[in-house]
């Protein structure tokens, strides 16, 4: 059976395909739906981890248990998972272990465009890239196979544009796959030193095996065409990309197999050409790779540049001096800057702290949006559970001229994910700093996925559910105190009494998310003009369903929830 599928679905299909056993993720934009996908999949045990590092060391546990083993992540967490990842090139595996990195080219929902090949080169670790949804349900199918044939854990490179586009996957059976039997092997699982020696001994040998490998695999092939003007070596997305621009202009080296890179292939390809263009998104590595193995004859990032995607047009009009017009829909769609959502929690709390005059140290979710106007709330923004670590060296610092003004800010899935362990050093080292978990029931950022507070797994089924209140109390924070950012006066009241202390304290901003499907909204409000002076208080809380018409302030019923924030903002009753 044929069924179009993004790519993100395909690579789940691959997974139960493959006959994978166990799934454990941390969701991260564009990475999340492989495993909202697999779990679909009653064969397959699926979870949502705290955060990538644990995800990973989850599934190599499965791994060496005997089980295929997958986690999935996005590029900013395979930063916080590198720690197993590098010594998991070490080990290796017993059944096979597949890794999903999705890297954000042109920084769609990311704060950084970090290029994940970088991260395999270093770990030793091999690595694919496939270019559509067809590619990623075989590459993976295949990454198993050569995990288990090579004795490494297998990362699978996906970006943007691979895991959210569609293409035709025909589906196929699931491999009924036995566990593997496991045996104690201290000198393959035990990595101090005296055994790591011997197997980095062995992750070499492995690289020049892996290197042979790719100078004959299908997964990098040659298209060539008589009528090719010049050669291109291309990877990933951006194949698609030279195929549309190109035609039949160029000759293409494919390359699925990212890491390591084949030698000879690539000689062999560039000397049929008098030019060799290497395409391939965000860092030279492959333009590297080639002049390290004497192809000088290649041009690649003096044209294309280091940052963002490489669309046709760019390419056609860098190489044959062509402007054309292809299609993309963003180009002709009027544009939305995003904005927290009518209703959101999160919106009252960041008016108070901008009203307070507060510095705040953010965090990674759908709350950075805060730093936006006309809220602009939000002064540093690092990495996922860096407000509260940042918060503490900022007052540490800075001493009492910061710690009665300033505060961190972090979500409850962020809190759990790396924002634990900066709480524990305040308390452990006496930092008079504020914080406020941002509770909303929901990891909202991604799309609404579970986490160790909701009480709910993965699928839904009933969960332990981490008590905020409880945790940060036992971590040794004495002052701990729950608002609702719906109630302005109360939570201004509480962010003025915690920052008065001369301790470090908590605040739960708790509020489910506007877009859940259980909360029940109030009725929407409306503008009593006749009592409305124009004065745009209620503008200043940035609510995308209050706009001003004829001087007036006016509600849109279809998006206004009746959170009654504006209603307390407005100082003539115009709000009913």
């Amino acid at each position: 059976m044929k069924k179009l599928m993004l790519g993100n679905e395909a690579f789940a299909r691959g997974l139960y395909e493959a006959g994978c056993r166990v799934v454990s993720s941390y969701p991260g934009t564009p990475s999340t739906e492989i495993t909202e996908e697999v779990a679909k999949y009653d064969e397959v045990y699926a979870e949502w981890a705290p955060n990538e590092k644990v995800a990973m060391e989850t599934a190599l546990g499965a791994s060496i248990a005997g089980a295929r083993s997958f986690c999935g992540m996005k590029h900013v967490g395979l930063n916080v998972a590198a720690d197993p990842l590098y010594t998991a090139g070490y080990t290796g595996v017993n059944a096979g272990m597949v890794i999903a990195v999705a890297d954000d080219q042109g920084m769609h929902s990311s704060q950084n465009e970090q290029d994940s090949r970088h991260h395999a080169i270093a770990s030793k670790v091999p690595m694919l890239e496939p270019s559509d949804s067809t590619e990623c349900k075989e590459f993976v199918k295949l990454a198993f196979e050569l995990s288990e044939k090579f004795d490494a854990p297998f990362i699978v490179r996906m970006s943007t544009r691979v895991a959210h586009s569609q293409s035709i996957v025909e589906m196929q059976d699931r491999q009924d796959l036995p566990l593997k039997d496991y045996e104690k092997t201290p000198s393959k699982f035990v990595m101090m030193p005296a055994y790591a020696k011997g197997r980095h001994v062995f992750v070499e040998e492995r690289t020049k095996k892996l290197t042979e490998y790719a100078e004959t695999t299908p997964l990098n092939r040659v298209e060539i065409s008589d009528k090719a003007e010049f050669g291109v070596i291309t990877n990933g997305a951006a194949y698609q990309y030279v195929k549309e621009a190109l035609g039949d202009k160029a000759s293409v080296l494919k390359l699925g197999m990212v890491n390591p890179l084949p030698v000879k292939l690539i000689q062999d390809f560039a000397a049929k050409y008098q030019q060799v263009y290497v395409i391939e998104e965000l860092d030279g590595i492959i333009e590297e790779h080639c002049r390290n193995i004497g192809v000088n004859n290649v041009k690649g990032k003096e044209i294309f540049g280091y940052i963002g995607e490489l669309p046709q047009s760019v390419i056609a009009e860098k190489l044959l001096g062509e402007k054309k017009d292809f299609v993309a829909l963003e180009d002709d769609i009027p544009v939305r800057p995003p904005v927290m959502c009518a209703g959101c929690p999160h919106r009252g709390l960041f008016y108070c702290l901008k009203k307070l005059g507060v510095t705040v140290s953010g965090d990674i979710g759908c709350y950075t949006l805060g730093a936006a106007a006309p809220l602009n709330a939000i002064d540093t923004t690092i990495c996922m559970g860096a407000s509260i670590s940042g918060l503490h060296g900022f007052n540490k610092a800075r001493g009492a001229e910061s710690e009665h003004k300033s505060v961190a800010v972090i979500g409850d899935s962020t809190f759990m994910h790396s924002g634990m362990t900066g709480l524990v050093n305040i308390a452990y080292n006496n930092s008079n700093s504020t914080v406020i978990i941002l509770d909303n029931s929901i990891t909202g950022m991604t799309g609404h996925q579970q986490n160790p507070t909701t009480g709910k797994n993965l699928k839904g089924d009933p969960a332990a559910a981490v008590n905020l209140e409880e945790l940060c109390k036992a971590i040794g924070i004495k002052r701990v105190r729950v608002t609702d950012p719906y109630k302005l006066a109360e939570t201004e009241a509480a962010i003025k009494e915690e920052l008065a202390a001369d301790e470090a304290s908590v605040i739960i901003s708790r509020r489910p998310c506007a877009l859940l499907k259980y909360v029940k909204h109030n009725p929407p409000l409306k503008v009593n003009t006749d009592k409305c002076v124009g004065c745009k208080m209620c503008m200043k809380l940035g609510c995308p369903a209050i706009s001003m018409r004829d001087g007036k302030a006016v509600v849109d019923h279809t998006l206004c929830v009746g959170c009654g924030i504006c209603q307390e903002q407005c100082k003539v009753g115009a709000i009913e």
